[in-house]
């Protein structure tokens, strides 16, 4: 039996496999509302037999979008569109549907990617950020404004009233974000965390402020659903955030009643040298997270491409969950295929099973040509 394909509880919710599907920015919404190509691309999803679909970062406030193409959550209209996807997709899927909850910070105020590169939006498109410091992300990006006691008052409930938002629109997970250098993540390391406060300096007081979002956002979201969070095991350059200081973030998160634990890294610095291009790169960080929190549930991401690499690292310990984002993108049947691979069901929906093993007799020869 393959254990990648196994039941696991998350909290209150209870997934059919370990495989989820990660949150990945799509930059196509427009003042924050979700666009059709929202519905198609997490309708897609929701039928690719993963256990969970996450949905993209969404800004909690105006202030906190990546890009002026993000999706919001602090308003009824984004609500409505939300509600009205998550309503849509109950008619087709009982996939369990998150939604990652961010505020971007420093990093926000951004063309989408393939916009000049994701730089600095154009002043009819910018907007002030805000940070732990006022430090730019980039040399010729402009200086954030440091959070004073007002303003971090400020995020702190737009976080826990985007929860609310979450939940009357039917999500059945958030995921807080605190990686990929956004707001939290640059109160966490001391490279982008320069206060003098009680907000800077030990590890202590920088967990301080994402400490209390965290805490608001258990306050605010209910107990019968589920709730994690995702913060860096690494900057992957020297003076930032440490494994240790990864382990005992974790375990906080793990005693405050998070559900699970989502280990990636980097995005903090833009100079940082990352080995992204080797097969499971940011594992070690869920491994040692999992060591230090052995209860927690932990889930690894990062260069995971094949089942055979999924499975093997849930067989050995490494970590509880699998997350996916590129893979599926390229193959969003990736969880079918790979439990044809494992030798478990392949459990397409109805309406597809003709183009599956046992009815289509070109499955074997498309997937031999590798497809």
């Amino acid at each position: 039996m393959s254990l990648l394909f196994t039941p696991r509880a998350v909290g209150p919710l209870t997934l059919k496999n370990r495989i989820v599907v990660a949150p990945m920015c799509q930059y196509s919404a427009v003042d924050g509302v979700p666009q059709p190509w929202h519905a198609q691309h997490i309708g897609r999803l929701a039928l690719s037999g993963a256990g969970l679909v996450v949905l993209e970062a969404t800004g909690v406030e105006a202030a906190g979008r990546i890009s002026w193409a993000d999706t919001g959550l602090w308003n009824d209209v984004q609500e409505a569109a939300f509600a009205r996807l998550i309503r849509d997709l109950r008619t087709y899927s009982d996939t369990p549907v998150g939604i990652q909850l961010a505020h971007a910070g420093r990093k926000a105020s951004t063309n989408p990617p393939w916009i000049e590169r994701g730089g600095p939006a154009p002043a009819d498109k910018a907007w002030e950020t805000f940070s732990a410091s006022a430090q730019p992300f980039k040399p010729d990006w402009q200086a954030p404004t440091a959070l004073d006691a007002a303003g971090m008052d400020r995020v702190v409930a737009a976080f826990a009233d985007a929860a609310r938002r979450a939940d009357r629109a039917g999500f059945d997970l958030i995921e807080l974000h605190a990686a990929h250098g956004y707001l939290l993540n640059q109160f966490l390391s001391p490279l982008s965390n320069a206060r003098t406060d009680d907000y800077g300096g030990a590890l202590e007081n920088r967990m301080r402020f994402p400490l209390r979002v965290a805490q608001a956002l258990r306050d605010a979201w209910p107990r019968t659903k589920a709730l994690g969070v995702r913060f860096n095991g690494s900057d992957w350059t020297e003076g930032g955030i440490t494994v240790e200081e990864a382990q005992a973030f974790g375990a906080a998160l793990h005693a405050m009643g998070y559900d699970y634990l989502h280990l990636s890294s980097g995005g903090n610095v833009a100079t940082a040298r990352i080995p992204g291009d080797q097969l499971n790169y940011q594992v070690a960080f869920a491994e040692a997270v999992k060591a230090a929190a052995p209860q927690a549930n932990v889930m690894a991401v990062g260069m995971i491409v094949t089942p055979q690499q999924a499975e093997a690292l849930v067989a050995e310990g490494r970590a509880d969950l699998i997350a996916l984002a590129r893979a599926v993108l390229d193959d969003p049947n990736w969880a079918h295929h790979a439990a044809v691979a494992l030798g478990e069901p392949e459990a397409l929906p109805v309406q597809y099973q003709r183009a599956g093993t046992e009815l289509w007799p070109g499955y074997a020869t498309a997937h031999a040509a590798g497809r």
